[in-house]
């Protein structure tokens, strides 16, 4: 089956393309998505004044994709999670972990732009690629530290309600 692609579609096709797929994959999932439509001789006349308006809209998109770019270029995570020996954590900081971070600074981030290839699951700085359009991709750091045992924080939490009973 032959479809005409509405959207950019990892290991598909870029929006405007004709391509064929599988019958089901088209029918079942591109098309009731609104994310291609059937490469009809009625809709291939279409194809060219879709291709003209993918231009703009992808233009303007890199555009914003730019300037969010240039933002996002100076922020630095930090996440605290328990480890063991040798740095290793207990958990690991995944992409939508990030993306939580990125919201909670104001930056409205799709997980799935999140380029993390494996979550990070030692003690460390690291450079996460983010992917805001097809040709822009910024790095952001994230900080993982280790998290204070619960045996060092009780007698500090200990010695403060000392000095407050003293005061």
């Amino acid at each position: 089956m032959e479809v005409i692609l509405k959207e950019d579609i990892n290991k598909l096709g870029h929006r405007g393309e004709v391509v064929k797929v599988a019958e089901g994959y088209g029918r079942n999932y591109l098309i009731p998505r609104k994310l291609a439509i059937e490469a009809t001789p009625g809709n291939k006349a279409v194809i060219e004044q879709m291709k003209a308006a993918a231009v703009r809209k992808s233009a303007k998109e890199k555009d914003s994709a730019e300037d969010l770019g240039k933002q996002l270029a100076g922020v630095a995570l930090e996440f605290t999670r328990k480890s063991g020996e040798h740095d290793q954590l207990f958990g690991s900081v995944t992409s939508s972990d990030i993306a939580q971070a990125l919201e909670a600074k104001g930056f409205s981030i799709d997980r799935r732009k999140i380029l993390l290839d494996v979550p990070l699951k030692t003690v460390g700085q690291f450079d996460v690629p983010v992917k805001l359009h097809r040709e822009v991709t910024v790095n952001i750091k994230a900080l993982v530290k280790k998290d204070a045992p619960e045996e060092a924080a009780a007698p500090a939490a200990a010695e403060a309600e000392e000095a407050a009973a003293e005061a």
